[in-house]
């Protein structure tokens, strides 16, 4: 990760936030986002609240382990961000939300193929599902970091998806990639046909993922 100061993450969650709302990706209170600040210490949305009141004065700061640091009370989805900040030292934001396409492939059970070259670039291949687990509980935690190993972002069934990057900006970029997509396969599917990429492609394509999850970490 870089040196980035604990202000500017914070700076970047709030603004995460902001457009995730504007671009349609959650309704009302639903979804979160978080970053990972210089000092180690995970910055998150706070609970319940509009995200036109998400601001810097109301964020919530705590420790890897959960332990309030500073601020209002985390989001009730806090022990799905840590565990992605716990088991990948590379991440550096995680963005969780709700959009329409992508969570109409969780609801049915389905990947999201990645049939479009930057799919495999940004997210490393086909978006995968998760099993379904209860909101909030340790078990969707430990479910979701599951698949994240190879892959940017997970679905889960029944609820939506969750992405991961090296800044709140770049797991915001993910799930805007993945929702753009699932539009595009939907509709390609309503015409009768979603056509795989070429195999090398796909071969050439996820080597470049895997050097960019790598540049997180520097």
């Amino acid at each position: 990760m870089s040196d980035t100061t604990s202000t500017d993450i914070r700076t970047q969650v709030v603004a995460a936030a902001h457009q995730m709302y504007a671009d349609g990706l959650v309704v009302g209170t639903a979804g979160n986002v978080s970053g990972r600040q210089a000092d180690g210490n995970i910055c998150l949305t706070p609970s319940s609240t509009p995200y036109d009141d998400v601001s810097l004065d109301n964020l919530a700061i705590v420790d890897l382990a959960g332990t309030p640091v500073e601020g209002g009370n985390p989001s009730s989805e806090k022990a799905m961000h840590l565990s992605c900040y716990q088991k990948f030292g590379e991440v550096g934001g995680v963005v969780h939300c709700h959009p329409v396409h992508g969570s109409m492939f969780a609801v049915a059970g389905k990947t999201i193929p990645a049939v479009i070259e930057e799919v495999i670039v940004y997210i490393g291949g086909d978006v995968p599902i998760s099993n379904y687990a209860t909101t909030g509980s340790d078990e969707l935690a430990a479910e979701v970091v599951r698949h994240l190993g190879d892959r940017s972002a997970v679905l889960m069934a029944n609820h939506g998806m969750i992405c991961v990057g090296k800044s709140p900006a770049d797991a915001l970029h993910t799930a805007q990639v993945i929702e753009h997509t699932a539009k595009i396969v939907y509709g390609a599917m309503m015409l009768g046909n979603v056509t795989p990429l070429p195999e090398q492609v796909v071969e050439t394509f996820s080597g470049y993922y895997g050097m960019i999850r790598q540049s997180w970490a520097k």
